[in-house]
């Protein structure tokens, strides 16, 4: 019986991490996560994986299995369910974060969490939940145990020897996997590039600490709010130096209050405050733990940036600590929210100044060793953009793996027996975009649209026409946004170009989509010649 896995996301891209696992005819997907749109994504909101051709065979979906509560994992899942609601397992922390965003999207979801290296039979799958280390606590390998031999995907994971919540990579429950021989692994790559062994997280803790400590006033620290580690790191700082502690930024309250009610995060309740009961005590005692770490516009952090925030507003004594680093696509937006910081006068410390921040994904000798403990007889590397699979797959050939595939979004792998079969782009797997409360509506050429409309500007040429005769009644009167600052005297030609346009096919009655043509080309022909631009021309032409 052969076994296939099916890529619609995660292979090419950070974020959008989506499997689906076929035995027997049934399907069970592992993640179905979304990716933060790039910059020529102009006014998309969320990336979503295309899961259409899942739709199709609804009847044969089974499950999700979800490895660790991360937006780039978790967060299409509701929009998924609202399409195909099946039944969703992972730790208790992961469904419990996945479940803020499907209430909000009214969906009656099936979560169950499961405990570490419990195998669960549903369907033709079984499957268990193996612990890794990661930012965020409960992350979680899944071992598919399958007709063909056991298949491993690694989730995010580093092998963190000195983790916060004392459980990290479960090296021996993998080495016992690996004694029974894994037929296929898939393993993170995000970090293949990089030399070495990524930093512990506890390593952060005396950098943390220090900038805490000596801070003159106020301490406002940004981080993931999934994070609940570093915010735990981060908590303990301010409390040991006398501090009250704040949580504001939606996503940092409805996490934080999951940890606390999970046990997960441990801050003393008397040591936490309302922001506003916080404003009362004197800056030095005080400590803001928020979101808005990737320059996100609307978040906390952002809009105290600019001046906006309704309760803080920055001043020359205040400390910004910003535990993270730019994930990319949000470069320019972190950078830019840093420099306005430091204009009120604050004084930043981020993670490319200060050793205040470390990864949560695994570098190159990492991820040598768990090659080494798994000897996998096939691997795929997931989890990166293409060079981060293709660095990742070297390292896999160099341990001595004979089969070795890289993959990308769309592409199937079958394995069936001795045999592994690549199926390139076997199902669509193009971005689904999510635009206001639609989904998928926006395509490629929406987005080019508006691309020409932010680079080049648009022009509206109003002109009203006599139905019989074809004669202008009224008009060309043309209006600019976005051209140029003073359009005036081109407007003014390229109207006169229009006119003589309209006068020279006025014979009778015409075709109006033929009159908006000669309108358009009128007027854009002036417009290029006169500004060496190519605006958005729109031709209302009212027939009278």
């Amino acid at each position: 019986m052969s076994v296939s896995v099916t890529f619609l996301g995660g292979l090419g891209e950070i974020g959008r991490n989506c499997a689906a696992v076929e035995i027997d005819g049934k399907i069970a997907l592992i993640d179905v996560g979304l990716m933060f749109p790039e910059e020529e994504m102009l006014g998309v909101d969320l990336v979503f994986p295309d899961w259409s051709w899942l739709i199709e065979r609804r009847q044969d979906v089974t499950l999700v299995i979800v490895t660790h509560g991360h937006e780039d994992h978790v967060g299409a899942l509701g929009y998924f369910l609202r399409d195909i609601n099946v039944p969703v397992y992972g730790t208790q922390l992961s469904v419990e974060f996945a479940a803020g965003r499907i209430d909000e999207l009214g969906v009656d979801a099936q979560l169950h969490s499961l405990p570490y290296k419990e195998w669960k039979k549903h369907g033709p799958f079984r499957f268990s939940l193996l612990p890794v280390s990661h930012s965020i606590p409960q992350a979680a390998a899944v071992a598919l145990d399958t007709p063909e031999g056991i298949i491993v995907h690694s989730g995010d994971f580093k092998l963190d020897p000195t983790p916060i919540d004392n459980n990290p990579t479960d090296l021996t429950a993998f080495a016992s996997l690996a004694s029974q021989g894994v037929r296929l692994l898939l393993s993170d790559s995000t970090n293949a590039e990089r030399p070495g062994f990524e930093p512990s997280e506890s390593s952060v803790r005396p950098a943390i600490a220090d900038v805490i400590r000596d801070a003159p006033g106020r301490v406002i620290a940004a981080c993931f709010s999934s994070h609940v580690h570093r915010v735990q790191q981060i908590a303990d700082a301010g409390i040991a130096a006398g501090r009250k502690v704040a949580f504001f930024g939606r996503s940092m309250h409805r996490n934080t209050t999951i940890a606390t009610e999970l046990g997960v995060l441990k801050v003393p309740e008397e040591s936490v405050l309302d922001i506003k009961e916080l404003g009362a005590l004197p800056e030095d005692r005080q400590l803001l733990i928020t979101t808005g770490s990737q320059g996100e516009p609307f978040a906390a952090l952002s809009l105290m940036s600019q001046g906006r925030h309704k309760f803080v507003e920055l001043h020359e004594n205040d400390t910004v600590l910003i535990s993270a680093k730019p994930i990319p696509g949000n470069e320019t937006a972190v950078s830019k929210v840093i420099s306005n910081l430091m204009r009120r006068g604050a004084t930043v410390v981020h993670g490319r100044n200060s050793h205040v921040h470390v990864s949560g994904h695994a570098a190159r000798e990492e991820l040598l060793t768990f090659l080494n403990l798994m000897r996998p007889k096939a691997f795929v590397p997931v989890h990166g953009e293409y060079r981060h699979l293709h660095a990742h797959a070297e390292l896999a050939a160099r341990m001595g793996v004979e089969d070795v595939n890289v993959l990308e979004d769309g592409d199937r792998l079958t394995i069936d027996g001795e045999k592994t079969i690549v199926e390139r782009r076997a199902v669509p797997a193009g971005y689904v975009y999510l635009d206001g409360s639609a989904v998928g509506d926006v395509q490629n050429a929406v987005l080019r649209d508006r691309s020409h409309l932010a680079d080049e500007g648009v022009v509206i040429v109003t002109v009203g026409i006599d139905h019989d005769t074809g004669e202008i009644v009224y008009g060309p009167d043309l209006d600019s946004h976005g051209m140029m600052d003073d359009p005036d005297p081109v407007l003014a030609k390229a109207a006169d170009a229009v006119r003589s346009a309209i006068e020279e096919r006025a014979s009778g009655r015409t075709d109006l989509s033929e009159m908006q043509k000669t309108v358009r080309q009128a007027a854009g022909r002036v417009i290029r010649a006169e500004t060496a631009r190519k605006p958005v021309i729109v031709p209302v032409v009212v027939e009278l």
